[in-house]
This record gives structure tokens, sequence and C-alpha cells, in this order.
């Protein structure tokens, strides 16, 4: 098989192999790194069906990773699908109210970001090592909430790293802020910005395009990378479990081989529901890809005019990972639907740059036949979380409530009986406060941790380890900082 390589959506700076990739983060110009091929999948889904979760992740990931060892990539999958995991299985299938909810939120922070983070800092080592560099890594990454914790709880005390994380201070739930600022680990850095979440992630790109910040890391001995969903080291382990969710369900005779099934992701930045579109063009037998938004809904209304327009309020939702305007991930898509031109993807980015708009041709909306979208408002979103609890006793986080509503009026629409996964992407207990007050909303003046236990009473479910750690955790990080201080606060944290 020959390598696969990865070039930038705006085309510029030539071809760079997997592992260059992981380490740049963001390309030169500006864009997000593509392989130059979706690969197919090595091996039926009926082979996929007997396989582990780890098994799975290797098959997968060698097909992206041409510059990989097995036996790196086997080290790197045994470090990172461990016992961080509270099951064995490391991603449950769990049927509940007529769909199957992909847990994804079984790892040590509680959220879907640990399935690609447990593995990036592993990946990003060998990475170096593969590529001689000498440099410390310096992890530069923005945060809507989940990101951050993860990318922290797998960077911490990793040698030859550091890691800065910023995150919009009254932007995220009381335990997503009281995960970040109580992390421990000398090489570790969080701030708190005077802003939203866009306003972190356009200060984190404008740092890395920044040609002189660059010239005066290398001269202390440092190099950016991120552990961004814009990274490839992030998005390639996504693709893995909606690959092992179709073998599981296979495995267990809800479908035949070869069925259909539909995907319903919660997605802000679309990283995780690109992941189940690359998972589709790999082979497995998705039918749609169902993109669920919130309130800020700028993708929904993406997938229904063909217009990508940020120009509009930002709201504060119950659901934070997703209260997003600039979704990043949606430019691999645009590169694709536009049949791989980069000089029309870069066009279009500058628009959205200058304008904060653009708009897709027709021509370009008839490839995006294999997703459709739907919102859910506040109120829709705690009366589904409330019904689906009523009903089977199963309790949702509010991203996920988001999903199930956007699913199930799906398929009261199309009158359609696929078999629907629905990417549960967090515990309920990382939104305590969310979901009790959705589910009776008798819990006012109750404290969050309070709110853990009476929330265990109610699901059986007990408190994770995740949320007891830090309940008297001591808070180690108080920087904060303008959106326009955001650069030096860096230099002053790497000393240059």
């Amino acid at each position: 098989m020959c390598g696969l390589l990865y070039g930038s959506t705006r085309g510029a700076g030539g071809k760079v192999t997997a592992s260059q990739a992981i380490l740049k983060g963001l390309a030169d110009d500006g864009g997000l790194f593509v392989p130059d091929r979706i690969p197919a999948l090595p091996m039926s889904m009926k082979e996929f069906s007997a396989l582990s979760y780890q098994e799975t992740a290797l098959a997968v990931m060698r097909q992206f990773l041409t510059d990989f060892t097995e036996e790196e990539l086997r080290a790197c999958i045994d470090g990172a699908y461990d016992d961080k995991f509270d099951t064995e299985e490391i991603v449950p299938l769990k049927e509940a109210d007529g769909v199957y909810y992909l847990e994804l939120f079984h790892g040590p922070t509680i959220a879907f970001k640990d399935m690609a983070l447990s593995i990036l800092p592993y990946l990003m080592v060998t990475a170096a090592k593969k590529n001689q560099v000498g440099n410390e890594i310096v992890i530069l990454t923005a945060t809507s909430g989940d990101t951050g914790k993860a990318a922290l709880a797998g960077f911490a005390d990793v040698p030859g790293t550091k890691i800065i994380v910023f995150y919009p201070k009254d932007g995220v739930s009381p335990i997503q802020k009281k995960q970040m600022v109580t992390q421990k680990g000398a090489n570790t850095f969080v701030v708190g910005i005077h802003g939203n979440f866009d306003d972190a992630q356009n200060g984190v790109k404008a740092m890395f395009g920044d040609e002189e910040l660059k010239k005066e890391l290398g001269a202390s001995g440092y190099q950016f990378s991120s552990a961004n969903s814009i990274n490839i080291g992030r998005l390639v382990p996504q693709v893995v479990y909606y690959v092992y969710a179709y073998g599981q369900l296979l495995k267990r005779g809800v479908i035949a081989d070869g069925e259909e099934i539909h995907v319903t992701v919660p997605t802000g930045n679309f990283g995780n529901i690109l992941a189940a579109y690359y998972a589709k063009l790999m082979g497995v037998p998705i039918g749609k890809l169902v993109c669920a938004s919130n309130e800020n809904k700028v993708l929904f209304d993406f997938f229904h005019t063909g217009a990508y327009d940020r120009n509009r309020e930002f709201i504060l939702t119950s659901s934070p990972s997703m209260d997003i305007l600039i979704s990043s991930n949606l430019e691999r898509l645009v590169y694709k639907i536009a049949g791989n031109d980069a000089g029309q993807d870069a066009a279009l980015m500058r628009k959205l740059s200058e304008t904060g708009r653009y708009e897709i041709t027709e021509a370009m909306r008839k490839e995006l036949m294999d997703f459709a979208g739907g919102f859910a408002g506040e109120k829709e979103t705690a009366a589904e979380l409330r019904a689906v609890y009523d009903r089977t006793g199963y309790v949702l986080d509010p991203h996920t409530a988001v999903a199930s509503y956007v699913g199930r009026a799906f398929r009261e629409k199309t009158k359609d009986d696929k078999k629907m996964v629905i990417a549960a992407t967090a515990s309920p207990y990382k939104f305590t406060r969310s979901v009790m007050e959705a589910i009776d909303g008798k819990y006012d003046g109750m404290e969050d941790f309070a709110l853990a236990d009476r929330l265990s009473e109610l699901s059986g479910i007990p408190v994770p380890a995740a949320v007891e750690e830090i309940r008297t955790a001591t808070v180690l990080h108080k920087t904060v900082c303008e959106i326009s201080e955001m650069k030096a606060v860096v230099k002053s944290f790497l000393g240059i």
C-alpha cells in the first residue's frame, strides 16, 4: 500500500506525512491537513465485529497513519485505551428509547474528547522522534469546555511538551471550569479569557500564523502544535468508534451485514460528525449523518441554505461545548465537496475571514446529500432530557439531549425506521445543574457537588472519579486575560 500523504485544504506547502501533519497541527497557509484520499476499510464489517476496541483502532488508524509502524501504533493504542477508561469496552453502546447511545464519555475527563486526546500525546511524541524534532512542543489550544481538560490530562507531565489552554471565563460549566483550573502538571497552563470560544480560537489561530512569534519560539527551543480537532491526530482516532459501533450492532444481531444505520452527532466544531463521514467514506454502511445543533445553529442554517454566516448573536446555552459560530472542521468538508479544489476552498475561507460569511455553489450543495440537520432550543433540550429519563430512567447530558431531540425529529419527519446511533458526548455529571433542573426544577440553590450526589441517587450510577477528585481539589490556575493579551501571556509562560 502506498503511504497516505496530507496536504492543506488551501493548497500551499506541498504534501507531508501523517506524523508531520500531527506535529504541525495547522498547515502553514492556515488550512487544515487532509489525506490525499480516504482509504478503504481493510476488512469486512463482519470481521470488524469480532474485534476489541483496541484491535479496531489499530486496523482503522493504520490506514491513515501510514508512516507509523504497526509496533508504534500498537504502543500508542495500548497506552491510550487502558484502565484510564472505567469500562473494558471503552465505548459501550446502550439501547434506550428506541435508539443506541454510543457512550463516548468513559475516559478520565468524562467527555468524548478523551477518545482522541488519550492517544494524541503518544502519537505526537512518536512523531517527534520520527522526525528528529529537537524543540519542545508547545500545545496551544482553545476550548469550549471539554477539549481543554482532556488535552491537559493527556499532556500533563509528558516529557518534551508544554500545554497552554485558553477557555471563555464565563462560557463553561462549573464542573468543566473546576476540572481545568485544578489541573496538576508542571508543564500545564490554563487561562480564562474575557470573551467567547470563537474569540479564544481566533486568538490561537492568529498565534499559529504569526511568523515573528514562530521565529521567537524557535530561537528559544519551542514549536507550536495543536490539540484542537483541527489536528488530524485528533480526527483519525474519532473515526474508530463509528466503525466499532457498527461492528457491535452487527455482533449483537441488531442489524444484518450491510444494513444501513443513521448516525446523529451533536456538534459545534464539526470534528465529531466529520469523523463519522470519513467512516462512511471508508465503507461503513451509514445512511444519513444527522448534524445536531443547539441555538447557535450556524451549521443547521448552512445545511439548509448553503450559506455559512457567523454574523449573529452568540448564545450561551446549557450545551456549552457546542456554543461555537466558527466551525473549524467544516473546512475539510467544504474542500471535499468542492472536488478537492484548494483554490475554491481558500477563496471561501478568505470570505469568511473578511465578511463573516460565504455561500457554496449549487454543485457543492448537491454533494451534501449524506447530511441532514436539525437543532434544539433550550426548552426542547430540557424537555428531551426529562422525557428520556421519565420513559427509560436513562440520563442524558444536554449535548446528547440535543442530538436525541434532533435524531427523533428526523425519524418522525422521514418515517425512516433504520437503526439510529446517537453520539453521547459527555457524562451527565459534567453538567449536573442543567441535568437536575431538567429532570426536576426544585434544585435551585444546591451546590454542584451536592447535585452530583443527588444525580447518583436518581440514576443509580456512581459519581465518576473525574468529579470526585475535583470536589476538594486546589485551584492551581488563576490567570485571566483580555483577548488582546493572549500572545503576551503565552510568551510570559514560556519565558520568551
